[in-house]
């Protein structure tokens, strides 16, 4: 399986604090918002991994996250000259998915609980088909909303609805088979001029072949688009982190826990980043198995 991050955006929603940094790269407590998507991908044992960056960007991406050898992946850049919505996404990277299938994660959607990794591993497992999440929210009609009949079967998808038929919404985590190009490329533009992702899902749906999982409670998303859910993000995964110990987002932690790097790769790059909090958590951990609290 391929991975996409979608890290174009250019967050206008949070201007002025955008205006010269690229939203994916802004920091959500004590790291980059983009290392949320990523760790996903890598906890999944996805390494082969595309980031769509804005045209202007590139360069600060490939400083942050280089080629993926720290965390032992493999990561190519692409840039996105003209935002066209998510679908674009699959169209754009083509070329990198192949026949494979695929994993899609927005650059500003931020995933964790203790029952996520199982959630995550049986939608990877998925041989066909599409597999999205479910999230339950108090006011869905920001996002694409699921509908359900009485014995719980989709029956359909509608994009930002001014009256949701249900509270679920369809979070930034997406799963498809190789057949996601094609759909993507016959999607037409939406009324705001933007090829949908809820299009590609109605795709999968109308074939039959769309599996919506619920989340549990247990696990917490963030859509990350706007000043006061980024700030409700970092003060989550503060109190998530003085909670239990660990961190969220911690690529190399995550690398070596599914073996992607060694113990001495993990202590090298602590070593470098030994005076900050970050650093002194991967010591620990590359040291004794467990960060600090």
């Amino acid at each position: 399986m391929k991975g996409i991050i979608l890290a174009a955006g250019k967050g206008t929603r949070l201007y002025p604090i955008t205006h010269s940094v690229c939203k994916p790269l802004l920091p959500v407590y004590d790291k980059p918002m983009i290392y949320y998507p990523l760790s996903l991908l890598l906890e999944m044992g996805i390494t082969d991994i595309l980031i769509i960056v804005p045209p202007d960007d590139q360069a600060q991406f490939e400083h942050l996250l280089g080629n993926g050898d720290t965390f032992g992946a493999k990561i190519t850049y692409i840039k996105q000259y003209e935002r066209r919505g998510i679908a674009d996404a699959f169209i754009l990277g083509a070329d990198f998915i192949g026949d494979d299938s695929s994993c899609l994660a927005l650059g500003d959607n931020i995933f964790f609980g203790r029952n996520l990794h199982e959630k995550l591993m049986a939608a990877r497992s998925g041989k066909t088909g599409a597999t999205v999440f479910g999230c339950y929210m108090e006011d869905p009609r920001p996002f694409g909303v699921v509908e359900f009949d009485s014995s719980g079967k989709v029956i359909s998808i509608e994009e930002k609805p001014q009256h949701p038929k249900s509270n679920y919404i369809i979070p930034g985590l997406y799963f498809y088979d190789s057949r996601v190009i094609e759909i993507a490329k016959r999607v037409e533009p939406s009324a705001r001029g933007e090829l949908e992702i809820t299009s590609v899902n109605s795709a999968y749906l109308e074939m039959g072949e769309l599996s919506v999982v619920p989340l549990d409670k247990d696990v917490t998303w963030f859509d990350t688009g706007n000043s006061s859910s980024l700030l409700d993000a970092a003060c989550a995964i503060r109190d998530y982190k003085n909670l239990t110990g660990e961190e969220i987002g911690c690529l190399e932690e995550v690398a070596y826990k599914t073996g992607l790097i060694s113990n001495e790769k993990l202590l090298s790059v602590a070593e470098k980043i030994k005076m900050s909090d970050y650093g002194k958590y991967l010591m620990d951990f590359a040291l004794n198995g467990t960060g600090k609290k």
